[in-house]
């Protein structure tokens, strides 16, 4: 099989982040529970932002600010579902 590199995902990629997320399904890591993002728990604290699952308060992701760069970690999300 052959394959391309990471800059195949560009076009979908953009298209991917310019929505808004919230609206999307997210399946939690740690119990399974499916939810909209919009239902999380989210905490701001420095030096970055902690959102957990409304049901079993795992962490589904994290988000860091980082000079001029962010730094997302979705460790906690086993799926993510985006309507288009």
């Amino acid at each position: 099989m052959d394959h391309v590199d990471g800059n195949a995902l560009a076009g979908t990629l953009d298209e991917l982040f310019r929505m808004d997320l919230t609206s999307a399904q997210a399946r939690c890591a740690h119990c399974g529970e499916v939810a909209m993002l919009a239902q999380a728990m989210v905490y701001f604290a420095a030096p970055g932002t902690v959102v957990r699952c409304s049901s079993c308060d795992g962490v589904l992701a994290t988000l860091v600010q980082h000079d001029d760069r962010y730094l997302l970690s979705l460790a906690g999300v086993s799926v993510l579902s985006i309507v288009r």
